[in-house]
């Protein structure tokens, strides 16, 4: 873990300046520090293709705050978030501890930039844990034996994949990871998951995608049929899946600009049984 909360997290060794990368063009959406220019070259590509791509940010954060609230209220006091993306208060330990403090969390993402705040990430109410696990998505033994130091994979655990995969695209086995993830939670656990998709803007999602792909990132943008299939043996909790601000809107406080257009994105939470 970081030591020297006064160095600059972008100075890290082994960040990668070559490519944008999600999580820093997540940041720079939210008027975060944490880019580089690249990410914000690509981002203000994306957004005069769609404007809204700020408000999408932060009506996706929001989600992520409803549902922990959600879970949280039904019981469940461990989380594994992956794809966890750079500290924007309040991040997921936070809302879950707010209501249960002995809650523990762990986060998991590949980008040094989110492990150099990780120090962040780990203020943990005392009654509870909250860790940090350097690793890709499609790495997911790596991700269950780390997590599993630290979270009991006999008692449910929510597992959170917010804003991540629309970019593992099928080729390299989306559906199988989420399984494989799955497989490893007992009966009682949660999928909570937020994903972009072209329903809404086809043409602009193809430009989109266009972008992406010439700065060498892959997106996925599914349709609603095929991000319900992340939930296939699973039990969807009430609203099902939705856009993602109708997915129980009342558990929190409504984004501006919202309510302006289509946000092009689905969102839902499922129990295993």
């Amino acid at each position: 873990m970081p030591a020297n909360d006064t160095a600059d997290p972008r100075d890290r060794p082994g960040i990668d300046t070559s490519k944008p990368h999600p999580a820093r063009m997540y940041d720079w959406y939210m008027g975060g520090k944490d880019n580089y220019p690249i990410d914000e070259e690509m981002g203000r590509q994306l957004i005069a293709l769609e404007p809204r791509l700020p408000v999408m940010a932060r009506v996706n954060r929001a989600f992520m705050h409803r549902a922990t609230r959600w879970l949280a209220n039904q019981g469940i006091r461990q989380f594994l978030d992956i794809g966890t993306g750079i500290p924007t208060e309040p991040n997921l330990h936070q809302v879950a501890q707010a209501i249960a403090p002995d809650s523990r969390i762990v986060y998991c993402d590949n980008d040094p930039i989110v492990l150099a705040h990780a120090e962040a990430l780990l203020r943990s109410a005392p009654e509870g844990v909250t860790a940090y696990v350097q690793a890709d998505v499609r790495d997911p033994d790596t991700i269950v034996r780390q997590a599993g130091e630290i979270l009991d994979l006999d008692r449910p655990v929510a597992l959170s994949l917010v804003a991540l995969l629309h970019f593992i695209p099928d080729g390299d086995g989306a559906y199988e990871l989420v399984e494989r993830l799955m497989s490893e939670l007992p009966s009682g656990s949660f999928l909570m998951v937020s994903h972009a998709s072209a329903d809404f803007t086809p043409d602009t999602a193809g430009q989109a995608g266009d972008i992406y792909r010439a700065r060498g990132v892959a997106l996925a943008l599914r349709s609603r049929e095929q991000v319900t299939r992340f939930f296939d043996g699973l039990e969807l909790a009430d609203p099902g899946v939705v856009v993602v601000p109708q997915w129980r809107p009342g558990l929190g406080e409504p984004v501006p600009g919202q309510d302006d257009g289509p946000i092009p994105g689905y969102a839902a939470v499922a129990r295993k049984p």
